[in-house]
């Protein structure tokens, strides 16, 4: 098959969808590959690495679409890189389509075949090509927490950790999954006292068992988030419903029973933000204030290290692209259900219930578009 790989192009996105160790594993299994000049670079990997893995090297963004059948990339593709999608092409990355509906309808029109990482969902409701990068975001919404709550960018003025005699910042978490997970462990280790509320008991039992004792654990439900957030000095949002919107547990009245000056990273923005006052912004201007309280809510935070990410990505999506490569994306969505949990659009049809629901446009099923 031919596989395109393009540069990404959203702000300050430097990941790439295929490793030069992906791509000799590609090139080997007979498949053709071609990678947009400079596409790797950002995270390290030079054309000559990808020259060396037996790719074939585009001079821009056109060519490489021009010549792929299956075209994988990190982000979704934005505005000007809609025009180049054609109907035979199987585009597969990161979409968040329910939180988009231009860019669901561009894809509509395309009559392309998108299968998105994020709804890639094995049998035991794992998803196993969302879990690596919300690993990097949960880690990072810490670390983006503590530095805007110095008081250079508008912010408390207060170390997490604090220090003997003083007591510890407050991290309150929204979500005990993999992005509140591993938000937790990297509060709590910078000596915070954290707050992880999630609406599954036996998920809260299972993290009693892992986390230390400075998180807590507690049933969320409205009056709990209120109450919580209310002495909050750092609010991580991290909940997900595959697919689908984001809840609002944060209302824009609640920002007025916050401390000024404290930091909210919604990492869920992707997919709307669980916070009212949540809109996505960019690495180049990362924050904004509403009523005292700072906003964080970039939408590619795993750019942001774009070494660590591209490698763990890419650990988890090759054997997916040499899936889809080797034996076609109906062939392929056949063979693995976590795959076909994939498919967003077919030809023109939505075939995911929660993006459809999103905009209230039919759903329909992959299995009778094969």
């Amino acid at each position: 098959m031919k596989i395109g790989i393009p540069k990404e192009i959203k702000t300050n996105e430097n990941r790439v969808a295929v490793v030069p160790a992906g791509v000799a594993a590609l090139v080997a299994a007979g498949h053709q590959v071609t990678v947009e000049q400079g596409a790797g670079v950002g995270s390290g990997f030079g054309d000559e690495l990808y020259v060396a893995a037996g790719a074939r090297i585009a001079p821009d963004a056109d060519t490489t679409w021009a010549a792929a059948e299956l075209v994988v990339k990190v982000k979704e593709p934005i505005a000007s890189e809609w025009q180049r999608i054609r109907p035979d092409h199987t585009v597969f990355t990161y979409f968040h389509f329910a939180a988009d509906e231009k860019l669901t309808r561009a894809h509509l029109d395309s009559g392309a075949t998108c299968i998105a990482y994020e709804t890639v969902a094995l049998p035991s409701g794992e998803l196993p090509l969302l879990t690596p990068m919300s690993e990097v975001a949960g880690r990072l919404a810490v670390q983006q927490g503590a530095k805007y709550l110095e008081k250079l960018y508008g912010g408390r003025g207060v170390l997490l950790g604090g220090v003997a005699g003083v007591e510890p910042g407050n991290v309150v978490i929204l979500g005990g999954g993999i992005v509140g997970l591993n938000a937790a462990k990297m509060a709590a280790g910078l000596g915070a006292q954290v707050t992880l509320l999630d609406i599954s008991l036996d998920r809260l039992r299972h993290l009693g068992e892992i986390l230390p004792a400075n998180v807590r654990l507690l049933y969320s439900n409205r009056h709990t988030v209120q109450k919580q957030i209310a002495h909050a000095d750092l609010v991580i949002g991290g909940v997900l419903i595959p697919g689908a919107l984001a809840p609002r547990l944060i209302l824009r009245e609640d920002l007025k029973t916050m401390h000024p000056g404290a930091v909210i990273v919604d990492v869920a923005v992707d997919q709307g933000g669980c916070v009212e006052t949540t809109r996505p912004t960019t690495h180049d201007n990362p924050i904004y204030t509403v009523d005292g309280v700072i906003h964080y809510a970039v939408a590619n935070m795993p750019g942001a290290v774009p070494r660590t990410s591209t490698l763990a990505l890419t650990n988890a999506t090759l054997p997916y692209v040499q899936l889809l490569a080797g034996a076609g994306w109906r062939a392929a969505v056949r063979q693995n259900a976590a795959l076909r949990n994939g498919v967003n659009i077919v030809a023109g049809k939505l075939t995911h219930p929660a993006v459809a629901a999103a905009f209230g446009l039919p759903a329909h099923d992959v299995e009778a578009l094969l």
